[in-house]
C-alpha cells in the first residue's frame, strides 16, 4: 500500500523524471490490506481489494514485477539483487518492505494447523478452515486478531480469540471502550478469553488444541498467529542500513546511506515504527515531493484508528487516555452500542475514543491534529459537528 500510494503521488509531483519499477513478493497487484478481513467474511471480493488496476500502472510507465522477492542490495553497485539471479541498477532505491507477523515462541509452534494473517494467501488458506467448520482458535486481541476472527467466525468456523491483555485494543481503546467491544464481539458468536496466555500447542504432527497457562485446554483443528507484526528490515540489515526496530530514516524518510529510502511499516522515524496505513501514506507525500526537488518533511503522524472492527466501527486518536492535568468528558449508552470519550487538555481535544456511532470521527481527528481551542464548544462537542458548530454560529 505504501508504495502504490508513492507511485500516484510521484506520477503527480514529477511525472516522467523517474524511470520506476515496483518489485514486490506477493503474486499480484498492489492491494487494500485494511479489507483482507471483509474478503475472509465474504463481504468483498479479493478482485475488489485491489488499490490500482494493471491499465493505470502501465501509463504511469511503472514497470512491475510481482511474485519475485528481492533478495539483496549491492549498494556499491548499486543495484538490486532479485529472484533467479537477476539485478536491476538502480540511482534511488526505496524500501517499502511492510512487516512480517509475529509468531509465539511456544512449544508445538511448528505444528501443522498453525498459521498467520497477514496477506491474501492467508485468506485463501482461512477460507478453506472456515468451509470445513473447522474449531479455530485465534491469539491476539487486535485489530489483526479480531478482524481474524470476525471472518472466521461470519465464514463459518468456531471461533475461539486469546488475547494476553485484560481487554482488546488495548493500544487504541481505554478500558469501558474495550468491555463495550468485547460485548459487541461476542454477539457475533465469538468466544473471547483474556488475561489468556499461551503455554504451548498439543497435537503429534497437526495441532489439536491449545494450552494456556493456567492449565485450561481449548480444542482446536487450527491455530491462527495475530499477536502483532515486527518491521521487515532483513533486506536492509543485510546491506548495512543502520536500522534499530526499523529502518532508521530522517525527515525526509532517508536512510543512513545515500539515495536509499525506506518507509511504512517497515521504517523507523524519531524511534516511532507506525503499523498503520495513513502514516505510511503522509511518508509518500513527503518522500514524492523531496524526489520530486521539492521542500519536505516528515515529522512524525497523529496515529488514529478508524476502522469497522469485527463488523464494529471504532475510532480513536491522539492521548485518548488523558495526560496528567487533562479531563475527559465522556458519553457511555451501552445498550444502544455507543461510546465516545473526547480528551482536552489546554482548551484543546487532544484524544477521543468513539465506539458504535464514529459518524463525527474525522471532525474530532481534525480538532486533534490542528490544535484549535475548543472551549466556544466544549459544551456541546460531544453532540457532533453539526450541532457543535451551528450553536457556535449562531
Amino acid at each position: 500500500m505504501a508504495a502504490a500510494r508513492l507511485v500516484d503521488e510521484l506520477s503527480k509531483a514529477a511525472l516522467g523524471r523517474y524511470a520506476i519499477a515496483v518489485i514486490g513478493e506477493e503474486p499480484r497487484l498492489a492491494y487494500n490490506r485494511v479489507l483482507l478481513s471483509s474478503v475472509l467474511a465474504g463481504e468483498t471480493a479479493s478482485h475488489d481489494i485491489e488499490l490500482r488496476p494493471a491499465s493505470w500502472w502501465r501509463d504511469r510507465g511503472v514497470t512491475l514485477k510481482y511474485g519475485c522477492a528481492a533478495t539483496g542490495i549491492d549498494v556499491g553497485r548499486r543495484e538490486l539483487k532479485i529472484d533467479n539471479d537477476e539485478s536491476i541498477a538502480f540511482s534511488k532505491l526505496v524500501l517499502a518492505t511492510g512487516s512480517t507477523p509475529l509468531r509465539l515462541n511456544v512449544p508445538g509452534a511448528e505444528l501443522a494447523g498453525v498459521h498467520t494473517f497477514r496477506d491474501s494467501r492467508d485468506v485463501d488458506l482461512l477460507l478453506t478452515l472456515a468451509a470445513q467448520r473447522k474449531r479455530v482458535v485465534v491469539i491476539g486481541g487486535g485489530l489483526l486478531g479480531l478482524e481474524a476472527a470476525y471472518g472466521l467466525a461470519k465464514a463459518g468456523a468456531a471461533v475461539t480469540l486469546v488475547h494476553l491483555m485484560d481487554r482488546l485494543m488495548e493500544r487504541q481503546l481505554d478500558a469501558p471502550a474495550a468491555e463495550l467491544l468485547k460485548s459487541l464481539v461476542e454477539l457475533k458468536g465469538i468466544t473471547i478469553l483474556l488475561n489468556a496466555s499461551t503455554a504451548r500447542f498439543h497435537g503429534e504432527t497437526r495441532v489439536e488444541g491449545v494450552e494456556l497457562a493456567d492449565g485450561r485446554r481449548i480444542d482446536a483443528d487450527a491455530v491462527i498467529f495475530a499477536a502483532g507484526i515486527r518491521p521487515s528490515i532483513a533486506l536492509a540489515k543485510e546491506a548495512g542500513i543502520a536500522v534499530n526496530r526499523g529502518i532508521v530514516v530522517d525527515d525526509v524518510l532517508r536512510t543512513g546511506v545515500p539515495d536509499i529510502f525506506a518507509l511504512g511499516e517497515c521504517a523507523e522515524h524519531r524511534g516511532t515504527c507506525y503499523g498503520l496505513v495513513e502514516p505510511a501514506y503522509e511518508q509518500a507525500r513527503v518522500l514524492a515531493r523531496h524526489l520530486a526537488g521539492r521542500p519536505a518533511a516528515y515529522h512524525g503522524s497523529v496515529v488514529a484508528t478508524n476502522l469497522k472492527v469485527s463488523g464494529v466501527s471504532v475510532f480513536s486518536a491522539g492521548d485518548f487516555i488523558g495526560a496528567d492535568g487533562s479531563e475527559a468528558i465522556v458519553l457511555n449508552d451501552v445498550r444502544h452500542g455507543t461510546y465516545k470519550k473526547l480528551v482536552i487538555s489546554d482548551g484543546r481535544l487532544t484524544g477521543a475514543v468513539l465506539v458504535g456511532d464514529v459518524a463525527d470521527a474525522l471532525w474530532y481527528l481534525e480538532l486533534i491534529r490542528d490544535r484549535q481551542p475548543v472551549l466556544g464548544i466544549r459544551r456541546r462537542m460531544m453532540f457532533g459537528r453539526s450541532l457543535a458548530t451551528a450553536s457556535e454560529a449562531a
